[in-house]
């Protein structure tokens, strides 16, 4: 931050320190996602597994339904396949991603020495 010093009326230059809000962790983004225990999950991640399950079973059976009545729908069956794309968040890549995530949220902790060098550890007992 630069402000103008009042007797020399040249800038200056104030450090500013990094912040961190109540319950995160130094190096967390602000708008990181915490699941129930306040484990960070990551973006493809849900709040629980059967809401991430069922967000599955809605956006593959819409890409599967997509393909299985276009004999008899024709090319208007394709529409579901964007509601199934948008269920999966994007692709079924990111699903499966975002299920490995829900699943370790919480159960996996990362630890950073003083070196620079960081490690996974399990939470808990």
């Amino acid at each position: 931050m630069t402000t103008a010093d009042p007797t020399t009326a040249t800038p200056t230059t104030t450090p500013t320190t990094p912040t961190t809000t109540p319950g995160s962790t130094p190096g967390s983004t602000p708008g990181s996602t915490r699941g129930a225990a306040g484990a960070e999950r990551g973006g493809f991640g849900s709040a629980t597994v059967p809401r991430h399950l069922a967000r599955g079973a809605v956006g593959f059976g819409a890409i599967a339904g997509s393909l299985a009545l276009l004999p008899v729908a024709g090319p208007v069956s394709l529409l579901l396949a964007p509601a199934g794309l948008l269920a999966l968040r994007g692709c079924p890549v990111c699903w499966v991603i975002g299920l490995v995530e829900t699943v370790s949220a919480g159960r996996l902790r990362r630890s950073c020495a003083a070196e620079g060098r960081c490690e996974l550890t399990r939470a808990g007992p």
